[in-house]
């Protein structure tokens, strides 16, 4: 990653050695500080790869660009007003850009179109030229449409452009964001890696700060064509040409390096009817659909048209997650895939993907119920089943006595019934509170709970499609004790065993110790200074015991 890094950083100064000095654009960055930043990406958050990258990118740019940044999302929680400005448009900001992003906390709301809006008038667009970058892991969540948002920004505008980098947004989520970026003639790059953040931003910038002064005018030459390259792609070789409107084909163009792999990123667009025009020269081309692509060389020569046809070899997947026969869909089923062993991607829902074609794994789950699917698909074939997981739902309720609830945070465990040879048990859900739903297949399982010093298993069986009730009910009540500042505090079951131990239940530090105990008799023992004060207590069913140790050793009540 460090390699490819620094490759890329030295292209932006080699940019600003041949491109001839010019005035820099105003410019403000708007990063993504909502909650959803905090998600990782190969172990580490996003919010800790978008500050590396701004450290390395930043660290680049020329004096003279004219650089802010903005947040939002950062300081509360469901608040679409918490937008702000860390550092306003100014030469010579790449450091402080780079502190700022050091502090930021992600917690909020992702008001994109707002902040876009915001940055937009801070840098007087309706006035004189100005760009935005915004980088977003997220989608639009204040009820703002940012499409409409890009248009109006487009027609009031002297020179408004808005670029959007997409971090690790899926394609469908990635062009409910790019029209920010399409409507006002910017860029939209995804990037699912850190590599590919600095490799967006890098390119963004390098565009801004490099910008090439306008030429003289010169006639220009009578065209040949309006276009000279159009592009086609199928799922599988002789299969028909995939036909998309949606943005669900996606084209990626970028030069050849020097040892003939893939060089500079150079543009991206959409859809199977896309027409475009490039400088003629040799191109590496990338055909996507879905998870599913391929790549060749494509040459552009002067006065021809280029119509490189791309063979995806992927499968469309369509699968429909049911609880049970008849059901409905579970939105919340999660489903995985798995092509040779490798990891795909994770859908919820109803799925329709293009994935490669070979061999498939999918794990379809509800709850804490999975099935698994295999399957050996050859290429342009379709895949559309209802996967039944075969569900039933236990209801766990927590009972100290019978009618009187557990409102604590009762900890629950599932587990399957059965024993393995060493007399362990698999492990199948867990929660916490009084009244618990689990989804679980179908079987026997046994729920194990705890609370303070009560614990214990119930035994019970799932059916699916149909509901369990399980009633834990404790026959505990609960022991509350007062000491005179921070003592320590033990609970034993008053019998001794036959080596004269006595079993530990609970234990703590005052001056409020409190815990649920079973039914029957216990010894509290409290250490003040070096004496240790023992109390003899009962404990009943339902019903609460409060017991005061005072300071004198030996005194209770």
């Amino acid at each position: 990653m460090r390699f490819v890094r620094n490759f890329l950083l030295g292209a932006v100064a080699a940019l600003g050695l041949v491109l001839p000095a010019v005035a820099a654009e105003r410019a403000i960055i708007v990063l993504d500080g909502s909650g959803s930043m905090w998600a990782q990406i190969d172990g580490k958050a996003r919010i800790t790869i978008a500050r590396e990258t701004l450290h390395e990118v930043l660290s680049t740019l020329p004096d003279d660009l004219e650089l802010g940044f903005m947040t939002y999302g950062h300081r509360e929680k469901g608040n679409c007003a918490d937008i702000e400005m860390l550092v306003e448009p100014a030469t010579g900001t790449g450091a402080a850009i780079a502190a700022a992003a050091d502090g930021i906390n992600p917690k909020g709301m992702t008001p994109i179109s707002d902040a876009v809006r915001l940055a937009a008038e801070d840098l007087q667009f309706t006035e004189q030229k100005a760009t935005v970058i915004l980088i977003t892991d997220g989608l639009e969540t204040c009820e703002v449409d940012p499409c409409a948002l890009a248009s109006e920004l487009e027609a009031q505008g002297i020179d408004f452009t808005t670029h959007v980098l997409g971090f690790g947004l899926s394609d469908d989520e990635g062009q409910q964001v790019a029209c920010l970026a399409e409507n006002t003639g910017g860029k939209y790059l995804s990037a699912n890696d850190g590599d590919a953040l600095v490799e967006a931003l890098t390119t963004t910038v390098a565009q801004i700060a490099q910008a090439e002064p306008e030429p003289a005018p010169e006639p220009e030459p009578e065209p040949v064509a309006d276009y000279n390259y159009k592009p086609t792609a199928s799922l599988s070789e002789g299969g028909p040409d995939l036909a998309s409107d949606n943005a669900d084909l996606v084209w990626e163009w970028y030069k050849v390096a020097a040892d003939g792999s893939q060089g500079d990123y150079v543009g991206t667009d959409y859809n199977s009817d896309f027409e475009g025009s490039l400088e003629p020269g040799d191109y590496i081309m990338t055909a996507s659909m879905g998870y599913a692509s391929s790549s060749q060389p494509v040459p552009i020569e002067a006065g021809k048209v280029a119509e490189p046809h791309f063979i995806l070899n992927g499968v469309i997947l369509k699968l429909h997650p049911r609880p049970s026969e008849g059901a409905e869909v579970d939105d919340n089923a999660s489903i995985e895939i798995r092509h040779a062993g490798e990891y795909v991607t994770t859908n919820y829902g109803d799925t329709n993907l293009v994935v490669p074609a070979g061999a498939l794994d999918v794990d379809v789950s509800i709850g804490a119920a999975t099935v698994t699917r295999s399957y050996d698909v050859a290429a342009g074939e379709t895949i559309d089943e209802d996967v039944i997981v075969g569900v039933g739902l236990a209801k766990v309720t927590s009972l100290y006595v019978e009618g009187m609830p557990v409102e604590a945070d009762i900890f629950i465990e599932v587990f399957a019934a059965q024993k393995a040879i060493d007399g362990g048990r698999k492990s199948v859900a867990y929660q916490y509170g009084g009244d618990l739903d689990f989804e679980l297949a179908q079987g026997d399982y046994v729920a194990a709970y705890r609370l303070g010093g009560a614990e214990g298993e119930v035994p019970f069986s799932v059916k699916t499609e149909e509901l369990t009730e399980v009633a834990i009910v404790l026959d505990a009540g609960i022991l509350a004790v007062t000491t005179p500042g921070d003592k320590y505090v033990e609970v034993f079951g008053a019998a001794k065993s036959i080596d004269g131990s006595r079993k530990s239940f609970h234990y703590g530090y005052g001056p409020d110790v409190q815990a649920a105990l079973p039914a029957g008799d216990y010894v509290v023992a409290t250490t003040i200074g070096d004496a240790v004060t023992e109390t003899p207590v009962t404990i009943k069913g339902g019903e609460r015991f409060e017991l005061t140790v005072e300071a004198a050793a030996g005194k209770t009540k």
